[in-house]
Formats: C-alpha cells, sequence, structure tokens
C-alpha cells in the first residue's frame, strides 16, 4: 500500500512508539504500516504468546489469534498470556484480556480453537502474514497449505528442550515448510521439555521477523533457516531451498 493511503498516527500512538519509530529505515512509515497490518498468531502458548505480545507492544494494527483449551498449571512456566488467577479458564480468553491490558487500541480477533485443515484458510484469509508457532506439526503443515496458496508471508518459530528453530516463507521465492517437514513424524509428542526463556526467545524473534517483513527493513529469513542451542550459545543458518516437488509449493502446484 502506498504511504499516503496508510492510517495516520495518534497523539498517543507517537508517544507510545517514539523510540521505535527512531530505528533507522523504519521511521513514522514503519509505524503506520504495523499500524494498518493484521497477523495471525497460532497457538498463543509459550512460543506464540511471546510472539503476540510483543507485536502488541509494537503497535500491530490487528491479531488473529487461535488457541484452544483451559488455562492448565503446566502452561505457566512459559505461556505468558496465562495467569495463575485464570486456571481453569479459557487460554484464549486470558491471552486476549493480557493483550488488551498492554495495548488497548489493539483490534483482536480471539479464536477459542486449533488451527486445522477445516479452519486454516479462513484463519488465514483474515491476515496479511503469519506466525505458526502450534507445537503439533499438523497444525503448522495447514497454515503453511493456506499461506501459500493465498500468497501471503509466513514466520514459522519452533523450539524443543534447549534448541530452537526460526524461518521464514515467501510463497513463490522461498521453501515453504512442507519443503522441510512434508508431513508430521510419526515420533513426535505433544508433550516436550521447555524453559520458558527459550520458548519466548524464539517468539520475540519470530516477532521481530514478521515486523520486517511487514516494514520493509532489515533482512528477513528468506530462504534461510537458524538454529539456536542455548545448551551452548552456538547458532547456525542453513540455506534451504524449495523442493520442485513439493506438494504445497512445487513447479506442478503453481498457478
Amino acid at each position: 500500500m502506498p504511504a499516503d493511503e496508510l492510517p495516520d498516527l495518534t497523539d498517543e500512538e507517537r508517544a507510545t512508539y517514539e523510540w521505535q519509530m527512531w530505528v533507522e529505515g523504519f521511521g513514522e512509515a514503519g509505524q503506520r504500516r504495523l499500524k494498518n497490518a493484521s497477523v495471525l498468531v497460532s497457538r498463543v502458548g509459550g512460543v506464540g504468546s511471546a510472539a503476540a505480545y510483543y507485536l502488541a507492544a509494537a503497535g500491530i494494527g490487528r491479531l488473529v489469534l487461535a488457541h484452544g483449551g483451559d488455562v492448565r498449571p503446566s502452561d505457566l512456566n512459559r505461556q505468558l498470556l496465562m495467569t495463575h488467577a485464570a486456571l481453569g479458564t479459557s487460554r484464549i480468553a486470558s491471552a486476549e484480556k493480557r493483550l488488551r491490558e498492554l495495548n488497548p487500541r489493539l483490534d483482536i480477533v480471539a479464536v477459542n480453537d486449533q488451527v486445522s485443515d477445516a479452519n486454516a484458510s479462513d484463519l488465514v484469509a483474515q491476515c496479511e502474514l503469519v506466525v505458526a508457532c502450534a507445537p503439533r506439526f499438523s497444525e503448522r503443515l495447514a497454515m503453511n497449505r493456506a499461506a501459500v496458496q493465498q500468497k501471503k508471508p509466513l514466520v514459522n518459530c519452533a523450539m524443543y528442550d534447549l534448541q530452537g528453530e526460526l524461518t521464514c516463507v515467501l510463497p513463490g521465492r522461498s521453501a515453504c515448510l512442507a519443503c522441510l517437514t512434508p508431513e508430521e513424524p510419526p515420533t513426535w509428542k505433544r508433550e516436550f521439555p521447555v524453559f520458558g526463556a527459550v520458548a519466548g526467545m524464539i517468539g520475540a524473534m519470530g516477532a521481530m521477523e514478521a515486523i520486517k517483513l511487514i516494514s520493509g527493513i532489515g533482512e528477513p529469513l528468506v530462504g534461510r533457516l537458524l538454529m539456536v542451542d542455548l545448551r551452548t550459545m552456538v547458532t547456525r543458518t542453513m540455506i534451504i531451498a524449495r523442493d520442485p516437488q513439493c506438494p504445497v509449493c512445487g513447479v506442478k502446484t503453481e498457478r
């Protein structure tokens, strides 16, 4: 969208985002792009809580959030949008409340369900960018298929134990998630070892990748996979290429 068609900032927004508008290459134009943007984050657990929180803090205009179930004690070591007082109540309601406390200007679409093949297309249609943070591969792959079909960028944020991974998918230009992992590994388990600090770090980095893609600053991780090992504090970046035979983004699937 041309800069002159982007929404203006209010005096309150100028005061709130003043310091980040000092970032080179971002400025007021970048802030107006964030205000105009709509992002899907699923889920808003350990990784997604941090991603959604920092997007809300940065002044994103609209968040579409998908996460089913109620808050459990085991959520509280990492899911920063959940609270002790919310135990036994809806996770998505807790997330919405916490985000509105941070940014009352934020438009939130709260979906009390997990992403699936049945709803992925409708959810992705409501946004311009996807941040995939779900623990299950099936949910991520559903978001990936919908994002590729609708030609919308996707930021994939993943972690396990003390390791994390991050990459960006630009449909038609880069590898998609199905190029890397075509289907859910049979040995994958829903519950896995996790520190909140690891999940939060990956989620915050994912939020920054989304901000870069929306505002046009920096070099997003397109065609690259960042791998972080917090046991050793070693990071690696791997170049990844599209699979021409990929059933989602391969040459035969392009229109």
